[in-house]
């Protein structure tokens, strides 16, 4: 068994893992201090949010109920989020909770049932929010409407399938880290490659390698080539180049580099012929035979704010050479996101380069930690979901719309579908008021429920706007199981520290649940926590047995504290399979080739996403009343919105603020200094953030991260001013298309003022209004 370097655990630290790294915890003078991992070469500094945050006043210490919902019962209610809550005894509140479980099923049947979860909570396997619920759903309930896709690449994985295969070969199974090292010559990436977001990935990660890897390229000599309105999305060491495009004009300048690579003969048609299909509807569309208008750079300029001379010097740049082309996922998290991704691997088709070493596509390398890296050659410990007898589901982005608009048909992946009439959302591991869209059109759709039910461990807005809350631990306050598909570490998670007040594990809360539903044996199955993790981990240990390789008993591994996991080789995966031999190594696509046109999509006959990639202009432009664009990417000091109050979150706040960053030119026309608190504003709604000026953001533009909790002015408003800058106040809740309807919650419009009045103070991490004993709980 392999053990971690002595500095890798510093002595009376036990150790632990999370979403952003591998850390060990102990407690020094009653303070929690954290150490990374000794074998990370480029440690994430946000688990140094958790010393302040284990326990900040934000925490939840008891069981909770809305005022309302406990004297008036379920239904529909628009004082959620206005309301105050009553403390109450576990037993009462479990006892509640079940009956109103019953009732709904009994009924409304199961489908009444939304379970919401977006598995984040933990990077620990077995207390993993999203299986927890949805198996207690599943086993113990008799199922639920589920979600489908994710907020992050709600359009790629549904276009990825139909045109390139599977979404984890492309991903996960592709291009590596190592490959880019040692043999490209060109990175050309659209919406870039940010650390902030591959320091991050499910299960955890021990050797953050992303930054070392581009800069052994670019002392090779790779070229790095930035697409997109900030600079900051390649870090310095690529030494990259600024192509500084208008947003949401990436599909555009594809188009237009193919264009030139066909015009001049130096695309390659050999691997076009060989690899792909419908390659002559496309090129029919690309040189203006189908519709009168080549795409070329002439035509591209305008739109894209680019010369049509550069344009067309970046295509010869590409040609020759070892190309690998990237696209961000935040590219696809606005209107026709499906595009940019069918088109940049079009351009890469054209280049030639798929299934070589370093080069072709490898959609969103960068985007997550997992992504780029070899794969483990044994299995995870995962805990089973089980299977959802009801089957119903709608795409995650459109959880407002299902609330809001039961009984409504919708397209989604070419079916009709009907949205399902939910009464109750159980929602644990999650913050749908980060992750969702016009939170003010939430609101109202939360609003319509007859019971929202939370496990939470502080008082989120999500938590705020819940009927029941039910206290949760923080990962470090329960025993786990760090892994990752493509990580080489096997991290035992011990227990740090207590439960905060009276908080309890998913895990527990759920068996309760489970009790008073005459199901707990089929969900808990006879077993402890601790039986659990030895359960799970048998699976692993006997994989590495069966290939002759040190496979230590489970209590060995948790004294351990870590094992080293076998990886499979860095063979480039099925695409380079496919290159190697098309016919013997198909892709999972209708043809078996990459789908240049694709007969499936055309037959959808969705305007929204024609049946070749194509030039499909936004409906959200600056226009007067909203003249910039709101870039709203993810944040750089914490997962999401989780510990938005730790202190490396809190840090890089300006005065308690979210800060946003815009160009001085356009500061300076608004009469704005850096450092001044602005409002941003468009029809949707308003927030205040602290602005710091740039010359790394694109004139026109304004970047405001995602994250900070949503702290409303007044909540008694229907459009209240979020005063501590959460931008989903102001982002669009509309799909990317009738194809894959994912989220658009990347890019909208919006306009900047001063902030001039008395600052309204930050109230996000206060508990909501004293609670009040419940005469029920005394009992």
């Amino acid at each position: 068994m392999s053990k971690l370097p002595p500095a890798a655990i510093p002595e009376g630290f036990k150790p632990h893992s999370s979403h952003w790294g591998v850390f060990s915890a102990a407690w020094r003078d009653g303070k929690l201090t954290v150490a990374p991992h000794g074998g990370d070469p480029d440690p994430n500094g946000i688990i140094d949010n958790f010393p302040e945050a284990i326990r900040h006043k934000a925490r939840i210490a008891k069981p909770m109920v809305r005022r309302g919902w406990l004297e008036r019962g379920p239904g529909p209610d628009h004082r959620r989020g206005r309301d105050e809550y009553v403390e109450m005894e576990w037993d009462a509140v479990l006892d509640l909770l079940g009956a109103e479980l019953i009732r709904v099923r009994d009924k409304h049947g199961a489908g009444a049932v939304f379970g919401g979860s977006y598995g984040w909570s933990s990077a620990g396997r077995f207390h993993h929010a999203q299986s927890q619920v949805h198996r207690f759903l599943n086993f113990a309930y008799g199922g639920y409407v589920a979600s489908v896709n994710s907020y992050s690449s709600g359009a790629a994985s549904v276009i990825i399938p139909h045109t390139f295969g599977g979404y984890e070969d492309m991903t996960k199974h592709n291009v590596t880290w190592e490959q880019i090292a040692e043999h490209t010559d060109v990175v050309l990436a659209f919406g870039g490659m940010a650390l902030k977001n591959s320091m991050v990935a499910g299960g955890g990660i021990s050797q953050h390698v992303e930054r070392g890897a581009m800069q052994r390229a670019r002392a090779r000599g790779c070229d790095f080539l930035l697409v997109g309105p900030l600079r900051s999305d390649l870090p310095e060491e690529a030494g990259a180049e600024w192509i500084a495009n208008i947003p949401n004009t990436d599909t555009a300048l594809m188009l237009a580099l193919t264009h030139t690579l066909v015009a001049n003969g130096l695309h390659d048609r050999e691997f076009l012929d060989r690899y792909t299909v419908g390659w002559p509807v496309f090129e029919r569309y690309l040189m203006g035979e189908a519709d009168g208008q080549a795409k070329d750079a002439d035509w591209a300029a305008p739109i894209t704010g680019l010369s049509a001379d550069a344009i067309r010097a970046l295509a010869r740049r590409l040609a020759g050479r070892r190309v690998l082309v990237t696209v961000a996922h935040a590219l696809q998290r606005a209107e026709h996101g499906e595009q940019p991704v069918w088109m940049a691997g079009v351009l890469a088709a054209a280049l030639g380069q798929i299934g070589l070493p370093g080069g072709g596509y490898a959609y969103a390398l960068g985007a997550i930690g997992y992504y780029g890296r070899r794969s483990n050659a044994v299995p995870s410990p995962t805990l089973s979901q089980g299977r959802n007898r009801h089957g119903n589901y709608i795409p995650v982005a459109r959880i407002a719309d299902m609330l809001l608009n039961p009984g409504k048909e919708y397209r989604y992946n070419g079916q009709t579908r009907t949205y399902p009439d939910i009464r109750l959302v159980y929602w644990a591991g999650g913050n749908p008021f980060h992750h969702h869209q016009d939170l003010n059109r939430l609101r109202r759709a939360f609003a319509q429920v007859d019971t929202l039910v939370v496990h939470e461990l502080a008082w989120t807005a999500t938590a705020r706007h819940a009927d029941v809350v039910l206290p949760a631990t923080m990962t470090l306050e329960r025993e786990d199981i760090g892994c990752s598909s493509h990580d080489p570490l096997l991290v035992a998670m011990h227990r740090v520290a207590e439960p905060f007040g009276e908080a309890r594990d998913d895990y527990d809360i759920f068996a309760a649940l489970s009790e008073r539903m005459g199901t707990r044996d089929a969900f808990t199955e006879g077993r402890t926590t601790r039986e659990w993790l030895a359960h799970l981990y048998e699976r692993t240990r006997e994989s590495l047995a069966a290939q002759g390789l040190p496979a230590p008993s489970f209590e060995e591994f948790w004294e351990a504290g870590h094992m080293a996991l076998p990886q499979n080789p860095d063979d480039g995966g099925p695409w380079r399979a496919f290159r190697e031999d098309p016919v013997a190594n198909p892709l999972p696509t209708p043809s078996g080739r990459i789908e240049v046109f694709s007969e499936t999509i055309a037959g959808f006959n969705e305007p929204s996403c024609p049946g070749h990639p194509a030039w499909l202009p936004p409906e959200d432009v600056p226009r007067a009343e909203a003249p910039l664009h709101l870039v709203a990417n993810q944040p750089a000091t914490r997962l999401h919105s989780q510990l938005d109050f730790g202190g490396h979150s809190i840090a890089s706040k300006h005065r308690g603020r979210e800060v946003a960053a815009m160009h001085p030119d356009d500061a300076a026309a608004r009469g704005i200094g850096d450092g001044d608190v602005i409002r941003l504003f468009n029809a949707r709604g308003a927030c205040l953030a602290a602005v710091r000026l740039s010359d790394g953001v694109k004139p026109g533009v304004i970047q405001l991260q995602t994250g900070a909790w949503y702290d409303p002015a007044d909540p008694e408003e229907e459009t209240p001013l979020c005063v501590h800058g959460n931008p989903n106040v102001l982002t669009r809740d509309v799909g990317t298309s009738a194809l894959a309807q994912g989220c658009t919650g990347q890019l909208t419009t919006v306009e900047v003022e001063r902030f001039t009045g008395n600052l309204p103070p930050i109230r996000a991490f206060d508990p909501p209004g004293a609670a009040v004993h419940h005469p029920v709980a005394a009992e």
